[in-house]
């Protein structure tokens, strides 16, 4: 069912498609019932884990961010002429941080849609959105993006052609599988429309894992903070102190991302009881890297094909252009 609210600013609209708390508790039993225990990195982003990841995206270890928007800077213009007088729509919209750098380059651009699971997070940047950019109409969708969707009929968008927004290597927190649907699923969604793409490269595995596990312990407390949301909200007693935090290379081309239990202990939630052992991990988080060309086979399963690829020096990160193979 969809809800639409308006907010204080008459130009952003809410949608709240957010799934209901029993889909939490279902998905959160579920993964703590399989060995080895784990839970969806999407749970990570309530209000309080929002703000933790604007934190890790300032860090100096966490070049994803800045690298990224660096590419964007560079390239703001060339990517302004491929999105036309399309209506643009951000996966994971956070902060919309990034966003600005292409609003800034297409200051005649109508209408903006952002999609986020934190909805409070989702409202506030979208109404700060309305207000700097005034010609904008800022549209709110709150909403699981990583399964399948069909937009609202949104009146702003009318026939423009949709291109979808999907910075922050956002894509590496899926299995490779799992990412062919998910743009495949994208590309349903946008009706066929074209897609910018942010995804991460493959590098020094010393690089890697201080971006994940900062000197501060941001990450360490963004991670905890997932313990913390699942006793706020389903009422669990977990007790945060007996994890720790710890993430690792795997050469198969991925961070993994754990929380390490440092006793033998039991959780409760609900009627079910969790045992973990000493030792035993609770994994909340992946994060593929690619090589360009791998991640091109990964879009041209999906029925994509690349347009525009554009780096930094280093070739640290890229940026994707990609449009439907049969357009």
């Amino acid at each position: 069912m969809v809800f639409m609210t308006a907010s204080s600013d008459p130009k952003v609209k809410l949608y709240d498609l957010h799934p209901p708390l029993d889909d939490f508790r279902a998905e959160v039993l579920a993964g703590l019932g399989r060995l080895p225990k784990s839970v969806s990195p999407k749970f990570l982003y309530d209000k309080r884990g929002a703000e933790l990841f604007d934190a890790i995206c300032t860090l100096d270890e966490y070049y994803l961010t800045r690298t990224e928007m660096a590419i964007l800077q560079t390239y703001a213009g060339e990517i302004a002429t491929l999105i036309g007088d399309g209506a643009l729509i951000e996966f994971g919209s956070g902060s919309s941080q990034k966003v600005r750098i292409i609003l800034d380059a297409m200051p005649q651009l109508p209408v903006y849609v952002g999609l986020d699971i934190s909805k409070q997070h989702l409202q506030e940047s979208c109404t700060q959105l309305a207000k700097d950019y005034r010609g904008l109409e800022a549209i709110a969708i709150c909403t699981d993006y990583t399964q399948p969707l069909q937009l609202p009929d949104i009146p702003a968008i009318g026939n423009k052609h949709k291109v979808g927004f999907f910075p922050g290597s956002s894509i590496g927190n899926l299995e490779p599988q799992e990412a062919v649907q998910f743009l495949k699923n994208t590309a349903l969604s946008l009706e066929e429309g074209d897609l910018l793409i942010g995804v991460d490269l493959k590098k020094d595995k010393a690089i890697l894992e201080a971006a994940y596990d900062d000197a501060q312990g941001i990450s360490a407390e963004f991670a905890l903070n997932l313990l913390t949301r699942i006793n706020r909200e389903l009422g669990a007693d977990f007790q945060v102190e007996n994890f720790e935090y710890r993430a690792v290379y795997n050469p198969v081309g991925r961070i993994e991302m754990y929380l390490i239990s440092l006793i033998d202990q039991v959780v409760h939630l609900g009627d079910a009881t969790i045992s973990f052992d000493a030792g035993e991990q609770l994994q909340t988080e992946n994060s593929y890297k690619y090589t360009i060309s791998e991640f091109q086979k990964i879009a041209t399963l999906a029925g994509f094909q690349s347009k525009q690829v554009w780096t930094d020096p280093q070739q640290w990160f890229s940026l994707h252009y990609l449009h439907l193979a049969s357009q």
